[in-house]
């Protein structure tokens, strides 16, 4: 949390609706922080400017911590509710439960992302709004600038599973296209190979498929499944 809003912190507070209305400075101010670290969000996310007030030392705004103008501080207590359910309520009644048992914070879906979304929706999003184009380079992009903070999986699988579900939905070109980008960074992956010529056969394209199986089975000799596609299309493998 940045110093000015350290500052701006009165001793007593007002509004609490979800947290205990006693509930210690140092004890606010730590939770505060989990929320914006978890998020990637500073105050500002949830809190106001205070009307009228002089700015601060640093030329900053005075923040109205009272004030419920911004729609995300009251779903911060939507969210502030449910997680203490879950940890109250719904973790406690699992069968052999491990210890020390284990509960979820902020963190455990936001990962420094404000809205938790994973790697296949926002893909999703992007092939729908702008197309799989847009879509490959925001791929390529987020590899680049957020692979080690584990926002999302990158793992070959999830893009894998995007383009399955987008063939089973008739887009197949937006499919292939993004089975061509993840093998870029995945060049030894048999499954992909095996996903392009189930695609391909499913549009149709015999030569294609038989190509993609067979350069399947170059990468794993053992794919029975590339093997028994291409005995289906009268290829020996």
């Amino acid at each position: 949390m940045p110093a000015r809003a350290l500052a701006q912190m009165p001793e007593r507070f007002e509004n609490l609706q979800v947290l205990p209305k006693d509930i210690p400075r140092d004890t606010l101010l730590r939770i505060m922080r989990g929320f914006t670290t978890a998020l990637g969000v500073r105050c500002e996310f949830c809190h106001v400017p205070r009307e009228g007030a002089a700015p601060g030392p640093n030329g900053q705004p005075q923040m109205n911590f009272a004030a419920d103008d911004k729609p995300e501080k009251k779903n911060a207590r939507v969210m502030m509710r449910m997680v203490e359910n879950i940890n109250g309520e719904q973790l406690p009644k699992l069968v052999d439960r491990a210890g020390p048992p284990v509960n979820v914070t902020c963190i455990t879906c936001h990962r420094g992302l404000a809205r938790p979304m994973t790697l296949d929706m926002v893909l999703s999003r992007t092939i729908e709004t702008a197309g799989v184009d847009s879509a490959i380079r925001q791929y390529r992009g987020l590899r680049t600038t957020s692979a080690m903070s584990g926002r999302y999986d990158f793992s070959e699988a999830t893009v894998n599973d995007l383009a399955q579900r987008l063939a089973s939905q008739g887009k197949t070109a937006e499919a292939l296209a993004l089975l061509a980008a993840n093998e870029e960074f995945y060049p030894g992956s048999g499954q992909i190979d095996f996903a392009m010529g189930e695609i391909h056969r499913q549009r149709g394209e015999r030569d294609q498929a038989i190509v993609s199986y067979r350069a399947a089975l170059v990468k794993q000799p053992q794919n029975r499944q590339a093997r028994a596609r291409l005995t289906e299309l009268g290829v020996t493998p």
